[in-house]
């Protein structure tokens, strides 16, 4: 890409900002960034959100999960985390209120769209499955869940963005044109 996705135009802003506007206009009361830490860049485009530092990046998604899940500055009385890729601006936010409305009314379970019949992301974990990541043998988020298949509620959403990460130029493209921004 040539530089962060994350710090990509989006808009009138930037890709996390976008994401961050989303997430809050749907009534997120706390968010925080899992970075690698030598992405300062990211920490000084994020302002006053906190960054939860990530010393092995390299082991892959997961372990991102991991290092939010042992960070020890979440507020108390959160009962749900939302684990949101960074790459998805283009989701819409529909497919984002669907989500938390369908995670308000199972509050246990653990809330995920479908495409398809496919999981995809973001996934809304309940309090007690996001405790649990610390602990986990899973090897991923994949796995992680499959092991709690019993309390998992995958939603079927039409929207063609679930099928979309920004991972080339053309994805980028791709997913501003779905979203609809210049």
């Amino acid at each position: 890409m040539g530089r962060p996705k994350l710090l990509l135009p989006w808009g009138k802003t930037s890709v996390i900002g976008h994401l961050v506007q989303q997430w809050r206009g749907v009534g997120a009361t706390q968010i925080a960034i899992v970075r690698a830490a030598d992405d300062a860049k990211l920490s000084e485009t994020c302002g006053e959100l906190p960054c939860i530092i990530n010393p092995a990046p390299e082991r892959g998604m997961f372990s991102s999960i991991q290092c939010a899940a042992e960070w020890p500055k979440w507020n108390p009385s959160l009962k749900h985390w939302v684990i949101a890729l960074g790459d998805q601006p283009h989701l819409r936010e529909g497919t984002l209120q669907q989500l938390v409305a369908i995670a308000t009314q199972h509050p246990n379970d653990i809330c995920q769209p479908a495409s398809s019949g496919r999981a995809r992301h973001p996934v809304v974990l309940p309090k007690s499955a996001f405790e649990r990541i610390p602990t986990t043998t899973a090897a991923d988020l994949k796995a992680f869940l499959a092991s709690a298949a019993e309390h998992r509620r995958m939603i079927e959403i039409d929207d063609p963005g679930l099928d979309l990460d920004i991972d080339t130029p053309e994805d980028y493209e791709r997913a501003k044109k779905l979203a609809q921004i210049d």
